[in-house]
């Protein structure tokens, strides 16, 4: 079956066009709201299961999705596998495994995130996993920016190149406009 993510994510209004302050204190043209295709469950679970596809034969005890966007990525892709998912969240601004959640010392774990830009949420996360002795196998995401320096293998549907600009370097910002700031992290 061929899939066409990008042409989903543009059906659902997931892809945005305008001036965004991203998590990653850059600037943007251009936003990938997964939060638009989560709320179309069986398009979710076509996209998603390209990464099923790539992930398949890996030994995964637990996929993790690091709040928000993760939460049902995770756990749409458990539900596709047969595999136990939880989440991550912010507790003082750092992502933490909390509601009686538990990693066992050696268990095998891939993150799962809806866009992976700079990868900062998912190296978080990662840490946080495995000083409570898990081992992260690698990460997923609905969508790759490719802008990551993440030392993990990557396992995405889709890869969509968008321009980033430094914040003092922003042409979108000597133009005149003004970011907005989706998503959820706080600065």
């Amino acid at each position: 079956m061929n899939i066409n993510v990008v042409e989903i994510l543009k059906e659902c209004g997931a892809l945005l066009e305008g001036h965004f302050l991203l998590s990653s204190g850059k600037h943007s043209n251009r936003y990938c709201q997964c939060a638009k295709l989560m709320q179309y469950p069986d398009k979710t679970e076509k996209v998603i299961s390209i990464v099923a596809e790539k992930v398949k034969n890996l030994e995964i005890d637990v996929i993790v999705g690091p709040a928000m966007g993760g939460i049902t990525a995770a756990y749409e892709l458990g539900r596709q596998l047969g595999i136990r998912a939880i989440f991550t969240e912010r507790e003082n601004n750092v992502m933490t495994l909390r509601r009686g959640f538990e990693i066992k010392p050696g268990e095998k774990i891939l993150i799962m995130e809806d866009v992976v830009t700079t990868g900062k949420s998912s190296v978080e996360t990662a840490n946080s996993l495995e000083k409570l002795g898990g081992t992260v196998v690698g990460i997923g995401c609905i969508v790759d920016r490719k802008a990551s320096e993440i030392h993990l293998p990557l396992y995405s549907a889709a890869e969509l190149e968008f321009e980033t600009y430094d914040a003092d370097n922003c042409p979108l910002c000597m133009g005149g406009s003004t970011p907005i700031k989706p998503g959820s992290r706080k600065f």
